[in-house]
């Protein structure tokens, strides 16, 4: 019998007006605004390093990468993902699929779907297929729509290399 596993993961970050790269799932989006964050603010990665922490019961990103040590300062959340998957190939599990959730009222990031899911799907070690990212709004509601910030939830699926 095969062993799955599941995860779940959650984050927001503020949004900050001015000079910085918003990152989303390893993509710049066009933006005048970026998610304040220790890292490069990657909010998607750090939901989904979080749902695939979970699944194997490893805690959550700030356990592993905490933001008050300084060697996560400005760090490339790809490369955080990347060490999650590899916590979880050591562990004997690899990535099933993944689907993501990105709350943002602005800028619009539907065009960037396409290019973020091909963006993980090799830090993840997955086809293309097996990753799935969806925009949404809050129709102006909550903080999320006055553009405060940006909310994303994210769960993974992983299974035992020879379970």
């Amino acid at each position: 019998m095969e062993t799955f596993r599941i995860g779940y993961g959650y984050d927001v970050h503020r949004i900050v007006h001015g000079e910085g790269r918003m990152m989303l799932c390893g993509v710049q989006v066009a933006s005048d605004a970026y998610f304040e964050a220790h890292s490069d603010g990657d909010v998607a990665i750090h939901a989904l390093c979080d749902a695939l922490l979970g699944a194997v019961a490893l805690g959550d990103i700030g356990l592993h990468f905490p933001p008050s040590d300084p060697q996560w300062k400005g760090a490339d959340s790809s490369g955080l993902l990347e060490q999650v998957v590899s916590m979880l190939h050591s562990r004997g599990y690899v990535v099933g699929n993944v689907d993501i959730t990105i709350a943002l009222q602005s800028p619009k990031i539907g065009s960037f779907v396409p290019a973020m899911r091909e963006s993980l799907a090799p830090l993840l070690g997955v086809d293309i297929d097996c990753v799935s990212v969806k925009a949404t709004t809050t129709e102006r509601l909550g903080f999320v729509g006055r553009g405060e910030g940006c909310e994303v939830w994210a769960s993974g699926l992983v299974r035992a290399v020879n379970g």
